[in-house]
């Protein structure tokens, strides 16, 4: 849930400091089989597979180190048991597997993708809507610098989420509230769903100096989920320096404003259960 790079240290224990990866289940019961980006976060899902293989599919909503980073590090898939289907987005006229192997392969990494273990295959993904693990997935394009990036809307039939990691809606013009465009395809990502997981990069004050970065404002997150109607909105791919004590000041303002939106930050381990137990 941390963005564009890790952050160790003791004033992120809480939260954590690893990279983009969300892990989606069809009860507590079972084993993760759909997992959305595959940053360093990805190493902690090995934990909850009680030393089983991965067994299911890897979407990546672009192809930047933060979310790519934890793929060779995945123990449960770089496994001679495991079967992963990853899911690349498209870029004009070259493989998923090659875009990935420029940056996992020698001189930059010892080993080129086709090396690890287990059964894995690179799959291109373009914008559509989808069955993938027995999940309805809906799959759009939605704008973020260097690089095509895809949100993504996933449903069991019973609870949906969205998941917008990394989003630049500045880029379409400065919109109401002058954050960003509040676009068709965010909105129709986000219409309605149970949980949204967005890109909350900046403070109000930090988009003033940085919008240029190609990320959103916490503002603009609370903005859409509000206006698309989000049950619950989880702030997502926080500022590497932002700690512990400052996310807590964020979601402590945010609960005590004028809101029908639930905030919470993303924290490592986090689990949510969808919809909620009685």
């Amino acid at each position: 849930m941390r963005g564009s790079t890790p952050a160790p240290g003791a004033e992120f224990l809480r939260y954590g400091g690893n990279t983009s990866c969300v892990a989606l289940t069809h009860d507590t019961a079972s084993a993760p089989t759909l997992v959305l980006d595959a940053g360093t976060g990805l190493a902690r899902l090995a934990r909850h597979l009680d030393g089983e293989p991965f067994r299911g599919s890897i979407l990546l909503g672009h192809m930047h180190w933060d979310h790519t980073h934890g793929l060779p590090f995945f123990p449960a898939g770089d496994n001679p048991g495991g079967e992963v289907d990853l899911y690349i987005p498209l870029q004009g006229d070259e493989t998923g597997e090659r875009l990935l192997e420029r940056a996992v392969s020698p001189p930059h990494f010892p080993i080129t993708p086709a090396q690890l273990r287990g059964r894995w295959r690179f799959l291109d993904l373009d914008a559509g809507d989808f069955e993938i693990e027995d999940f309805s997935v809906m799959v759009r394009d939605i704008p973020h610098p260097g690089g095509r990036t895809m949100g993504f809307r996933v449903s069991d039939g019973r609870a949906t989420i969205a998941y917008l990691s990394d989003h630049w809606p500045i880029s379409l013009g400065k919109g109401p509230d002058g954050f960003g465009e509040y676009h068709e395809s965010a909105l129709e990502l986000v219409g309605g769903v149970d949980v949204l997981i967005h890109d909350s990069q900046y403070t109000a004050d930090e988009f003033a100096e940085r919008w240029m970065f190609g990320h959103s404002s916490i503002d603009y997150a609370v903005g859409l989920a509000r206006r698309a109607k989000a049950n619950r909105l989880v702030l997502f791919h926080h500022d590497p320096p932002r700690t512990d004590d400052q996310l807590d000041a964020i979601v402590a303002a945010l609960r005590d404003s004028d809101g029908d939106v639930h905030v919470t930050a993303a924290a490592e381990g986090m689990t949510l259960e969808l919809p909620p137990a009685p």
